[in-house]
């Protein structure tokens, strides 16, 4: 089995690199938080005290990243990943970020001549404890076939959008929809609810007719209606308003780059930025429901 450095241990990343170590490789992990180290330390993984420690000896490298400036931050410089790293490893970024940032990235991994993906990922902290995560791949096919042994540890459906960035195009798409989906699901839920409808059988209307889509089937917005579902919890867990709030404001950028126009997406991002603004950045994003309630 090769060694692992898996950088950035949050609700995503942990989950992800445990499967890793499940499967019986080698781990060296970084993170700010002392506690996601030691949970993988527990499991035989090597707690480092940098980027540049975790990286040492590693025949791959992964990472999971808030934001593109935290990605390029320990990729680049005197001591990032791609001047420092042995120049026979895999590099795999995870993280969504903006698909300029990750061509730039993969271009100086390339000059160096390191082989870089870019594989952000669909599926919620859920598919990242169980291991089925959706990936969207950017990069070369031969990237991708060398990364494919380790995605396939930590997700079960593994996708080539493109070069370079397309994995990263590929997954603001699919977000803004989903950013969409949810808000559009809220709306019609509440509207049903405020002239007397029970939610649970509204939602089950719409999902067996025209309305149906992933929030009424698989992640309802309504407390009580699905008993796994965030909104069942207080909304605890599961995806934050302030992260679909950054996955939307990418599809704005992107969109902004070429000059496409992506109304109800700007329309989302703004909702989410509302609701985000009410002090509700840190709950699911399908909590976006309360912002109907309150309306009513």
């Amino acid at each position: 089995m090769k060694t692992i450095a898996f950088i950035g241990l949050g609700h995503m990343g942990k989950p992800m690199a445990l499967n890793l170590q499940k499967a019986g490789h080698a781990l060296r992990v970084y993170d700010l938080q002392q506690a996601a180290m030691d949970e993988l330390a527990a499991g035989g993984a090597v707690a480092c005290e940098s980027v540049l420690e975790a990286i040492q000896g590693a025949s791959v490298v992964i990472t999971m990243l808030p934001a593109g400036k935290h990605v390029n931050k320990v990729y680049t410089g005197p001591n990032g990943i791609i001047t420092q790293v042995d120049q026979s490893a895999l590099l795999i970024d995870c993280s969504t970020i903006d698909a300029a940032t990750s061509r730039q990235l993969s271009a100086q991994a390339q000059a160096r001549g390191l082989v870089m993906v870019d594989a952000p990922v669909s599926g919620g902290t859920g598919g990242a404890k169980a291991g089925t995560l959706t990936f969207i791949v950017g990069g070369s096919a031969e990237g991708l076939e060398q990364a494919r042994p380790y995605l396939e540890k930590m997700g079960k459906a593994i996708f080539h959008a493109g070069d370079a960035g397309a994995g990263q195009v590929a997954k603001a798409c699919n977000n803004m929809l989903l950013g969409i989906l949810m808000a559009g699901t809220a709306e019609a839920l509440a509207l049903g609810v405020s002239q007397g409808l029970d939610p649970s059988v509204l939602s089950g209307i719409i999902a067996q007719s025209s309305g149906r889509n992933w929030a009424t089937e698989l992640y309802n917005p309504w407390p009580g209606v699905m008993e796994h579902a965030p909104a069942s919890n207080n909304y605890a867990g599961g995806f934050g308003v302030d992260l679909m709030l950054k996955d939307l404001g990418l599809a704005t950028e992107s969109a902004v780059s070429v000059k496409a126009a992506t109304p109800l997406g700007e329309l989302a991002r703004n909702l989410y930025a509302l609701h985000s603004g009410k002090g509700h950045g840190g709950e699911d994003f399908s909590s976006i429901l309360k912002l109907y309630q309150q309306a009513q």
